[in-house]
């Protein structure tokens, strides 16, 4: 759990300001689960250029209650927590300060979202928050208040979660949590997951990895794991310390993100499981009278294919599909055998290309428009699909032909900038799996919107 705040201060000399204002929210990794936001009085002046800044003055705070008032319900929020904070060293030594003030030793964890966001965004000219949130696409309310700049954090350390590839702030959490003595049984487990599509990590007690799924219900997958009676699952039950997870609302972006989360970090149970992979592709060749002919072969890395599937019965039937909306012959896609013209021209459907009845150069064109609309080449385009809310939609760029990765935004703010989209997305590697997966996607999602760059 952490507790995401932010603290507007009098100004003045080290260590002798007051707070003015704070904000706190819990957050669970996913969602905010519980708020404090107060105005406090310092009971010192406030320095003009502070209230410049912030429109805090010291009428707004007479009233307000002052920090002894308000430190029960902070260590309430802050318990058992990690304290998250943009600039995370002046907001806990502020607040050390204050209760140190009380006689209390306030001592907590901090994650520092500059650090992390240096770290995980080199690319960025400015690690500020107003500038950060700006480039990223992240709406912003209440600039220079507390609880509009810890939102910003909120929001800004779930973007940082995503970008976080190696899981190091999860991994670090967990340890925390052993450290507190945390050791949930698994039906507690279950318990605590969404019914929602995503990918799932399965630790082990130091934080480790050992299974990588994704699933479009979270809860009842792990469940299966839980309660299945094979080998592997029995080994997943007895070394399980926790279960994390990441709702990502698209199945194809749970689909990319547990085939290159796999790869990076190796599951031992990961490589007891079937694998399912496209073994079967679609070619083009040019035969003897310069028709372009389709064939369906057993995947070969060597050749340039246009589409792939996961077996020789799924490529057939798509090729008659195939076959029938772009009008071309059934022979010259490897569907018919034969030395004379294919069954369908002899029922006419098939305008003769079989026997040279068309030129090759028109029946060519029906090949090369089925060719354009499968093939990534070249194109630089953005699927657009559901989001992990109601009001969020997800995002994965293609650029020149190579994925590049995926990001989430909000609903108000709309998606037709290709430079926004580039600081915004979560980098991921591009190879012949996730452009076969994104493809097959393509074909049988209803959901999706595409916008060509």
């Amino acid at each position: 759990m952490y507790a995401i705040l932010d603290i507007e201060t009098t100004g003045g000399q080290f260590n002798e300001e007051g707070i003015t204002e704070i904000a706190i929210y819990k957050f669970d990794g996913h969602e905010i689960v519980d708020q404090f936001i107060s105005l406090v009085n310092p009971e010192i002046p406030i320095q003009p250029f502070v209230v410049k800044l912030t429109g805090i003055n010291n009428a707004m705070l007479r009233s307000a209650p002052k920090f002894f008032e308000v430190a029960k319900r902070i260590i309430e929020m802050t318990n058992d927590c990690v304290l998250v904070a943009h600039n995370a060293d002046f907001d806990y030594r502020i607040l050390r300060t204050e209760f140190r003030r009380l006689g209390y030793d306030f001592n907590i964890k901090t994650l520092c979202t500059v650090e992390l966001s240096k770290r995980l965004l080199p690319e960025q000219t400015s690690h500020s928050l107003g500038k950060l949130v700006r480039a990223l696409g992240i709406p912003m309310a209440d600039r220079h208040r507390a609880s509009g700049d810890a939102m910003a954090t909120v929001k800004l350390f779930k973007m940082l979660l995503d970008k976080d590839l190696d899981k190091e702030i999860v991994k670090e959490l967990i340890k925390f949590e052993v450290k507190k003595g945390i050791a949930p049984k698994l039906m507690d487990i279950v318990e605590n997951l969404p019914s929602k599509t995503g990918i799932y990590y399965i630790h082990k007690e130091n934080g480790g990895i050992i299974f990588i799924g994704k699933s479009r219900n979270i809860k009842k997958r792990v469940n299966q794991h839980f309660t299945g009676i094979t080998k592997s699952a029995k080994k997943i039950q007895n070394e399980v310390f926790t279960v994390t997870y990441e709702e990502t609302g698209s199945e194809l972006i749970a689909l990319l993100k547990e085939s290159q989360e796999v790869k990076i970090h190796r599951p031992i149970y990961n490589r007891m499981s079937p694998k399912s992979n496209f073994s079967w592709a679609v070619y083009v060749e040019k035969d003897a009278n310069g028709y372009l002919n389709l064939k369906l072969q057993k995947a070969d890395g060597r050749k340039k294919e246009v589409k792939s599937y996961t077996s020789l019965q799924e490529g057939k039937d798509a090729l008659f599909r195939i076959s029938s909306h772009y009008h071309l012959c059934q022979k010259l896609t490897g569907l018919y055998e034969t030395k004379t013209h294919c069954f369908q021209h002899t029922i006419n459907e098939c305008d003769g290309a079989c026997v040279e009845k068309i030129a090759p150069e028109q029946y060519n064109l029906r090949v090369q428009a089925f060719i354009e609309n499968n093939i990534f080449d070249n194109k630089t385009l953005a699927i657009l699909d559901r989001g992990r809310t109601i009001s969020e939609r997800s995002a994965i760029l293609i650029e020149n032909g190579v994925y590049k990765g995926y990001a989430f935004y909000d609903l108000n703010y709309q998606i037709n900038n290709i430079e926004i989209l580039r600081n915004i997305i979560t980098p991921m590697q591009s190879n012949r799996d996730t452009r076969n997966s994104i493809q097959s996607y393509i074909r049988k999602s209803k959901t999706i919107k595409i916008i060509n760059f």
